[in-house]
C-alpha cells in the first residue's frame, strides 16, 4: 500500500511540473479565497454596521470602530491587490520581479477606500427600491438582512470599482462568491445606475458589457447576455444597454452589443429579445389557448 501512496504521489508531482497551475510555491502568489471572503464580510459590515456580525455600536466610539475596520480592509486589500497586479505582471511580462506592483496595490486600495461613501449612498438608494418595489417587503431592515439581490447588488458596487481599476482576479472572485452564495451572475464589467432593484434574484444573469441605466427592476430568471460566446469579441460590447426605468420580468432573455432596451419599457416573462425595442413599450407573449376538456380524455 505504501509503496503505491508514493507512486502516486509521484505521479501528481509529475502533473505539477508539467502542467503547473499550484499556488503557495515558495511563498503566496495568487489571492486567497478565503481572504477575498473576509474583504467582502468587512466591506458589508462598514455599509451596514451591526448587520452582519453582533457587534455593539456605541455612538461616542463610532468613529474607532469604523476606523479599526478601515484599517484591517485597507491592510487586507493590499495585500490581494499586490498579488493580483503581480499574476498581471507574470501573465503580461513574463517576470516574478514587478518594482511597481507593491505602490500600485496601495494607489488602488486608497482610491477604492475613497469611493466607499459614494458606494454606500448608491447601495442605500438600492435599499429603498427593493422597499418601494415589493409589496412584501416591511422595513429597510428587512430588505438588508434578507435580500440576496440587494447582497448581491452591494458586492457588485465593490467589484465593479476594482474592475475598473484592472485590477486581475479579484473583482471576478468577488463576483463568483456572491453568485455561489445568491445564485445571481453579476460580471464585475457590468455598469448599473442607481436604484436598482433583483426581486427574488435567483437565476439572473448579467454580462460584462453590459450598460443598465437608472430606476430598473429585474426579476428571477433573467438573462442579459451575448448573442454568441466568441472569445475573439472579448474587447467588444456584447450584452444589451437597458435605459432608465425599465421592468423585465421573470426568465426574460435579453441579448446583443447592439441591443437597446429604451426607457420606461416593460418586458414581460419568458420574452426572447436580441433587436433594440423603442421607449415606452409593452413586450410580452401572446397569451395561450386553453383547452377545457372537463375531465374527458
Amino acid at each position: 500500500m505504501n509503496d503505491s501512496m508514493d507512486r502516486i504521489t509521484e505521479m501528481i508531482i509529475q502533473t505539477y511540473k508539467e502542467k503547473g497551475v499550484l499556488n503557495h510555491l515558495e511563498g503566496p502568489n495568487l489571492p486567497s479565497r478565503k481572504s477575498i471572503r473576509e474583504i467582502i464580510r468587512n466591506y458589508e459590515s462598514i455599509i451596514f454596521p451591526g448587520f452582519e456580525s453582533e457587534e455593539n455600536l456605541d455612538s461616542e466610539l463610532i468613529s474607532y470602530t469604523i476606523g479599526a475596520k478601515i484599517q484591517q480592509l485597507a491592510k487586507d486589500l493590499t495585500l490581494e491587490i499586490r498579488k493580483s497586479l503581480k499574476f498581471g505582471c507574470r501573465m503580461k511580462h513574463k517576470t516574478e520581479h514587478c518594482t511597481v506592483c507593491a505602490e500600485s496595490a496601495e494607489q488602488i486600495t486608497l482610491a477604492i477606500l475613497n469611493k466607499i461613501p459614494e458606494l454606500r449612498e448608491k447601495i442605500l438608494l438600492d435599499v429603498e427600491a427593493a422597499l418601494a418595489g415589493d409589496p412584501a417587503a416591511r422595513s429597510s431592515e428587512e430588505v438588508i438582512l434578507s435580500y440576496p439581490g440587494l447582497e448581491a447588488i452591494v458586492v457588485h458596487r465593490f467589484a465593479h470599482e476594482l474592475y475598473l481599476k484592472e485590477v486581475p482576479l479579484i473583482p471576478r472572485m468577488m463576483n463568483e462568491y456572491i453568485h455561489r452564495h445568491t445564485g445571481i451572475d453579476i460580471h464585475p464589467g457590468a455598469t448599473i445606475g442607481e436604484r436598482f432593484f433583483m426581486d427574488h434574484g435567483t437565476g439572473i444573469v448579467i454580462g460584462e458589457t453590459t450598460i443598465i441605466g437608472n430606476n430598473v427592476s429585474v426579476y428571477q430568471g433573467v438573462t442579459i447576455g451575448a448573442l454568441k460566446v466568441v472569445k475573439e469579441e472579448a474587447e467588444v460590447k456584447r450584452h444589451p444597454t437597458i435605459d432608465d426605468n425599465v421592468t423585465i420580468y421573470s426568465g426574460a432573455t435579453i441579448l446583443g452589443g447592439e441591443t437597446v432596451i429604451g426607457e420606461n419599457t416593460t418586458i414581460g416573462g419568458n420574452v426572447w429579445i436580441t433587436s433594440s425595442v423603442p421607449a415606452n413599450s409593452r413586450i410580452y407573449l401572446k397569451p395561450p389557448e386553453y383547452i377545457i376538456k372537463n375531465g374527458l380524455a
